[in-house]
């Protein structure tokens, strides 16, 4: 370690640092706690503190450089933190890191894979290594396989298999020994829209199965429909965490969300206006209606109720992605990290 490198990394205090508290009603997954890494003189993070509730997807967001990969390797137990200490689900990273292995799955942005091998065989190889039978292996490999739609190319070729076929495979993998956490480090790089639309298909599925998700990004607006929560890191430091309710209202309060409406039969603004707790109706081109609550009501459903009433139809209703874009650059700085 350089001379520098000592002068800016804290002395451990796994020991003595206590956990975040932990939101009433729900129990963490990870408990990430003043989390310090340098490189070569570079602070790559910075007293890195979140919490993640079990069951839930969890959006790690930043821009290139933020930190976001190496805090993914430290929860995964590759990197031992300078200072600091994390827990997934009650365990040491450090102290228990055997432990926290067996029940996490870590899916790196780049990954390698055995391209001579086919999809069986590499996935056969993953589930040899955590110890199974052949038995238990054939039942396993068969499931990861249907659960990712890539039953069908099992006897392929991985070096046949296009990025998004990859990217299946190397989920699959990260499922053969079934962890609770899923460790994902921009899974969606590289994907086309489609590729993209079916990963998110995929992870809400491994949710309702009860899996926790823990997934990074540096586009916001891309994991907007998928996360229930969210980090933001910038600068290896944390600018937000916490419910995508309370980021979408940090300031002026509105969730905003945008109504698509058959051309033909659209309801009057006055409808929309005439709601509790609407502050705001913009109409937009296309029979499209900007539609902003108070940051205390945030009922979609009265929007679906007043349309019905005056006869409109609709198409699409969904969360207005700008909110969250302007979020994160407001949270952000502009720039390359030093």
């Amino acid at each position: 370690m350089t001379t520098n490198e000592q002068e800016m990394i804290l002395p451990p205090v796994c020991e003595q640092a206590p956990a975040p508290a932990v939101p009433a009603g729900e129990e963490p997954a990870i408990v990430a706690d003043s989390l310090f890494f340098a490189y070569r003189g570079h602070q790559a993070v910075s007293g890195v503190s979140f919490v993640v509730a079990r069951r839930s997807i969890h959006g790690f967001v930043g821009p290139n450089g933020a930190g976001k990969t190496t805090t993914l390797k430290i929860l995964s137990t590759l990197l031992r933190p300078y200072a600091g200490c994390a827990r997934i689900f009650g365990q040491d990273i450090v102290k228990e890191y055997r432990e926290v292995r067996a029940r996490i799955g870590f899916m790196p942005d780049h990954f390698s894979m055995y391209r001579q091998m086919t999809v069986f065989e590499y996935l056969d190889f993953f589930a040899a290594a955590y110890g199974m039978e052949i038995a238990r292996r054939d039942r396993v490999v068969s499931d990861v396989l249907a659960l990712t739609d890539m039953t069908g190319r099992r006897d392929d070729l991985i070096r046949s298999l296009s990025r998004g076929m990859q990217q299946r495979v190397n989920l699959a993998r990260v499922l053969v020994h079934d962890p609770e956490l899923l460790l994902l480090d921009e899974p969606a790089s590289g994907l086309d829209p489609r590729a993209r639309i079916e990963l998110m298909e995929i992870l809400r599925e491994l949710r309702r199965m009860g899996k926790t998700i823990f997934i990074s990004s540096h586009i916001l607006s891309e994991l907007a429909t998928l996360c229930d929560s969210f980090t933001i890191i910038d600068r290896g430091k944390i600018k937000y965490s916490g419910v995508k309710r309370g980021l979408l209202s940090r300031e002026d309060g509105g969730r905003a969300f945008l109504l698509h409406l058959e051309a033909a039969h659209p309801p009057t603004e006055a409808a929309l206006r005439a709601l509790d707790g609407v502050a705001e109706v913009i109409a937009q081109e296309n029979a499209a209606y900007r539609v902003t609550f108070n940051p205390e009501s945030t009922d979609v459903n009265a929007i679906l109720r007043a349309v019905i009433a005056s006869k409109g139809r609709i198409v699409a209703v969904q969360e207005d992605g700008s909110q969250l874009n302007q979020a994160f650059m407001d949270l952000t700085e502009p720039g390359v990290p030093q």
